[in-house]
């Protein structure tokens, strides 16, 4: 379009809700770049200067989730475990609270992507290293560190994936609540015993 200026507003919000209706259309496989640019009213250009690839559309909001969660642990005065815990109920306050539909339509195209679940677990990954670090900062001995960020991460992906399953009614800081409680029971000996 003659004349058209180079920077556009929210082009970055315009890319990623346009890869997000297309992937949910034709599947993550099918969609080009050239189509997200192209929906978002933008040029492939454009897409390169904001994304690395298409993936990074979908999983842009890392960086923010990271910064909040790290921030928390490393403000928050408790033992470690409860640290990283009200770090992922934080992180589900500021960025999930409010965003279920959009969350289980991106749960959904991930689910539906070997590629972009393996990237899923990379960002995990990277997320738990990010924490693991906070606390040691804070003092945290280096197992006691890992043990503690593991945890937090197993009770957040449990209770994310039990927020995102249909017919669930409760938030997602609630149920990281719940089921850190229920990690602690099982670990205390103060849970049902298991049958054998």
């Amino acid at each position: 379009m003659a004349g058209m200026a180079r920077w556009q507003p929210d082009a970055r919000g315009r890319l990623e809700a346009a890869a997000l209706e297309l992937f949910r259309e034709r599947g993550f496989e099918q969609t080009t770049v050239t189509d997200i640019a192209a929906r978002a009213g933008l040029d492939k250009r454009t897409f390169y200067r904001l994304f690395g690839d298409k993936r990074e559309a979908l999983f842009s909001g890392g960086t923010l989730l990271e910064e909040i969660l790290v921030k928390a642990v490393a403000e928050t005065d408790t033992a470690p475990f409860e640290a990283v815990v009200a770090g992922f109920r934080r992180v589900a306050d500021e960025i999930f609270a409010d965003r279920l539909e959009l969350v289980r339509m991106r749960q959904s195209i991930i689910e539906s992507s070997p590629e972009l679940q393996e990237r899923e677990l990379r960002k995990l990954g990277s997320l738990a290293v990010a924490v693991a670090a906070a606390l040691r900062a804070k003092g945290v001995g280096e197992t006691t560190a890992t043990l503690a960020t593991e945890s937090g991460v197993t009770v957040f992906r449990a209770a994310f994936a039990r927020w995102v399953a249909p017919g669930l009614d409760a938030s997602l800081s609630d149920l990281i609540a719940e089921l850190a409680s229920e990690l602690a029971a099982v670990t205390s000996g103060g849970s049902e015993t298991i049958a054998s």
